[in-house]
């Protein structure tokens, strides 16, 4: 059952349907080499996920990007859909895959030192290292 704000969405061609409860109205970027690969530039992602509900699972590949997590998108689109840990269950949701984000705020931004010269956001953030991500899910 979902607690929290209801946030509600689908990929690109409409063959899978994501809802996800957010503990907060918060988005993050990840400028971690991956992400930025995965997606052409940093991951703006729903961090505060505790529930997700996901409908046309038969369209959805996920891949194995590290030892740690995976990552899942549409078979048919190719619309990223999720970042999680392959332990836990920790989602990160792309900001832009979900409806109704005007009201939520962008305050967090890890793999800082990552980040390219070539983009910067105006957002006073949260910053944290790759070493200091590492670190506190070590320490969780």
């Amino acid at each position: 059952m979902m607690d929290g704000m209801n946030a509600r969405g689908s990929c690109l061609c409409g063959a899978v349907n994501v809802a996800v409860a957010v503990n907060k109205q918060n988005v993050g970027a990840c400028h971690c080499s991956m992400c930025r690969t995965w997606g052409g530039g940093p991951l703006l992602a729903l961090e505060s996920v505790n529930d997700v509900e996901i409908e046309g699972e038969e369209n959805i590949t996920v891949f194995a990007s590290s030892d740690w997590a995976e990552r899942g998108f549409c078979k048919r689109c190719g619309t990223h859909l999720f970042y999680r840990l392959k332990t836990g269950d920790h989602y990160a949701i792309p900001v832009g895959l979900v409806d109704g984000g005007e009201a939520w705020t962008f305050d967090s931004q890890i793999f800082i030192d990552q980040k390219p010269e070539y983009y910067r956001f105006a957002n006073e953030t949260h910053n944290m290292t790759g070493q200091e991500v590492f670190d506190a899910y070590q320490g969780s």
